[in-house]
């Protein structure tokens, strides 16, 4: 059985209330037993925190025992080179995920310091972004 974590960065934890023309009417908990249900095959955990040392904390701590890490470090994709680090120096694969499509939106939204040591990205699918990635990790 494959070992998969979900690790949410800020904000998200207002899924279902922020701008849910963005991100929907789903809360992530709402989401996430779907998913967990849709995939029995998968040993799957979620992780959220606002606070980006909790963030690198994680990561480093599931980044060698697990199959995989679907990271959507929201804002901090775009300014935390400690989380672009954290991604590097672990071995487990990272698939960065975005809920929305960053392309779409601000300048500075484009450029992440994960995907450098990403696995792969997946953006602009609304939570379907997730599954998308659990899907990557199957194959």
């Amino acid at each position: 059985m494959k070992k998969l974590i979900i690790i949410n960065g800020p904000n998200l934890n207002l899924l279902g209330k922020r701008e849910p023309q963005i991100y929907g009417s789903l809360t992530f908990k709402e989401f996430f037993e779907t998913i967990k249900e849709k995939y029995p095959q998968v040993s799957l955990e979620h992780y959220q925190s606002n606070v980006e040392g909790e963030l690198i904390n994680k990561i480093q701590d599931v980044g060698f025992s697990y199959d995989g890490i679907i990271l959507n470090a929201a804002a901090y994709t775009h300014t935390s080179v400690g989380i672009g680090d954290a991604v590097a120096a672990i071995e487990t694969p990272v698939v960065e995920v975005h809920i929305s499509n960053t392309f779409n939106r601000e300048d500075f939204r484009h450029q992440s310091y994960v995907a450098p040591n990403a696995k792969g990205i997946i953006v602009g699918f609304g939570l379907q972004s997730y599954e998308l990635a659990i899907q990557s990790f199957l194959k």
